[in-house]
């Protein structure tokens, strides 16, 4: 999945994410856990805004992500920044570093993006592999209760000055995978026509439980479970937790 169409709106779409706030909880977790984040890895970085954040924090930070298109835009956005940010264009599950690392980030439900177990397994190995003994790797997910109440089979529409976004989901609770099929049209006006583009892709969520156990698969830990930008144990309805695993 390249993300190609997507990589030219995603920041316009994802304006409430708040990657500032979400860069200082990353900050107040490793700083709760006693652990200095060194050389820290921001996994499935998509447009680098995390990567920029953390970096302005004065943390070694560098990006990985499968799409170029994507790169791209976060490539361009450190130069507008002033700063020369490293970005590979390699996909999760098999990732091959230049060396090892101290910390390693995943954010905003990159992980639900694996569909299948043997993908997510092959990520969390790789993850292992390059991370310090001691290192921490600190993601989130979407949880199977948003996936069954909030994105479900709901349509949403996204209308901002850059771009049009009708966002369409099919979720089938019946296949027992907790698969959500999502379809983005995009409409971008030129003169007195618009424009479209489309993107498909699914999302899968997995069980904290059935997460543990593929990590320990790795030789990871979990040792916290949070609620998304807490540091208090998960609501039933929580929409997206957080998850820190030591090596």
């Amino acid at each position: 999945m390249s993300y190609a169409a997507f990589a030219d709106y995603y920041d316009a779409l994802t304006r409430n994410v708040e990657y500032e706030k979400r860069a200082d909880y990353l900050c107040r977790l490793c700083a709760s856990l006693g652990h200095a984040p060194g050389i820290t890895l921001d996994l499935a970085c998509g447009t680098g805004s995390l990567t920029l954040a953390l970096a302005r924090r004065g943390i070694d930070a560098y990006g990985v992500d499968g799409s170029p298109e994507m790169l791209s835009v976060a490539q361009q956005k450190a130069a507008d920044a002033g700063k020369s940010l490293l970005f590979l264009c390699q996909n999760m599950q098999s990732i091959d570093l230049y060396g090892t690392v101290n910390t390693v980030v995943c954010a905003l439900d990159s992980i639900n993006h694996l569909t299948e177990e043997a993908q997510v397994q092959a990520t969390f190995d790789r993850v292992s592999l390059f991370l310090e003994p001691g290192g921490y790797f600190i993601f989130d997910l979407n949880t199977v209760y948003k996936h069954r109440h909030v994105l479900g089979n709901e349509t949403f529409v996204y209308d901002t000055e850059e771009v049009y976004c009708v966002w369409q989901n099919r979720y089938d609770p019946a296949d027992g995978k907790e698969l959500v099929e999502i379809s983005l049209d995009f409409f971008e006006r030129e003169g007195e026509a618009y424009f479209r583009s489309s993107e498909q892709f699914y999302e899968r969520a997995y069980p904290v439980e059935q997460i543990r156990e593929m990590l320990e698969q790795a030789g990871l830990k979990l040792e916290h479970c949070y609620g998304d930008l807490t540091m208090e144990p998960p609501a039933e309805d929580c929409q997206r937790v957080v998850l820190i695993a030591r090596k």
